[in-house]
């Protein structure tokens, strides 16, 4: 807005896509100058309504992420404005923030906001109100204390009390904290009681666990050797395409496809990285196979163990 010479949000769809085109390169900018006085490469990642809803897309999103983090590069999430229509759009940062929580399998999700936290009741109207210090995420009591944001801004508690609740889908948790405070990040980091908690009350890999297997729609199915249901069921690892015996089904990646043994009785089931016309091809081979036989190197998994539940997790 300041570079276009803009006194005030625009309503326009289209002037506000213009705007976020005119502002992305300035704010990336800010990131890679912050980070690089400490020697970390930033990288610029625009996610849309689709990276996160179809199956294949969230797989390639949680795939790009987790590299960049392991190769120590910190991105820099953002949702892709200048194409994004008000029907899909995320609508606000903390949704956005609670999905790449729910992406990455986040331990936490920090909210940084112009208050100290969530509190009982708006300080600026109430001085006396009380920061909530730590709250189940799911209490009723919390939706009376939100309020909503101000002009420049799509949202304020209620956006970040949705997130809260959306990142504990896969047992995230969440402190909402005043992101003007001097060192509020490494605080938190720290466990210092600053800001709201607001406590998931589920462990991650079960809450995970749990969404995997309410993916009731199944389009496909492997069939696996011995070994490899051994392998699933007692070692808890990956599934690769040396255990696969047979494909059933024409499905895509990032469908729900079954696991089941000889006998044809579903093992477990999980988010399949290869179309079936793939694995044909790939089935009973190495993973060091995979490049020579399809053209292209991908993922060394037919199911990685994170996409993965057995049905003993069923519940």
């Amino acid at each position: 807005m300041v570079r276009l010479g803009w006194p005030a949000r625009p309503a326009a769809l289209h002037d506000l896509q213009a705007a976020a085109a005119v502002g992305q390169s300035s704010l990336l900018q800010a990131w890679e100058q912050a980070f690089g006085a400490h020697g970390i490469a930033t990288a610029q990642v625009l996610l849309g309504h689709d990276d996160v809803v179809a199956r294949d897309r969230y797989l390639n999103a949680r795939a790009t992420l987790n590299t960049l983090l392991r190769l120590g590069v910190m991105p820099v999430v953002n949702e892709n404005d200048t194409v994004a229509t008000e029907e899909i759009r995320f609508g606000d940062n903390d949704s956005l923030a609670a999905l790449v929580g729910n992406l990455i399998d986040a331990d936490a999700l920090l909210l940084l906001t112009d208050q100290s936290g969530l509190f009982e009741a708006d300080p600026r109207r109430d001085p006396a109100a009380a920061l909530v210090r730590e709250a189940a995420v799911g209490d009723p009591a919390l939706d009376a204390m939100v309020g909503e944001g101000g002009a420049l801004g799509r949202g304020g508690m209620v956006t970040k009390l949705r997130a809260a609740r959306l990142a504990a889908r896969s047992g995230t948790e969440t402190v909402i904290a005043g992101g003007g405070e001097a060192g509020i990040i490494a605080a938190v980091a720290a466990g210092s009681p600053v800001g709201s908690w607001l406590r998931s009350g589920r462990e991650p890999q079960r809450a995970r666990k749990q969404w995997l297997a309410g993916l009731l729609q199944v389009s496909g199915a492997v069939e696996l050797d011995d070994g490899a249901v051994a392998v699933l069921r007692d070692a808890g690892r990956s599934l690769l395409p040396v255990g696969v015996r047979a494909v059933r089904g024409d499905f895509r990646r990032g469908d729900v496809v079954a696991c089941i043994d000889g006998a044809g009785r579903e093992v477990a089931r999980g988010l399949v990285n290869y179309h079936a016309a793939e694995v044909e091809r790939i089935a009973g081979r190495s993973s060091r196979d995979i490049e020579a036989i399809l053209g292209y190197g991908g993922d060394e998994e037919l199911i990685h163990r994170d996409n993965l539940v057995l049905l003993d997790f069923r519940d």
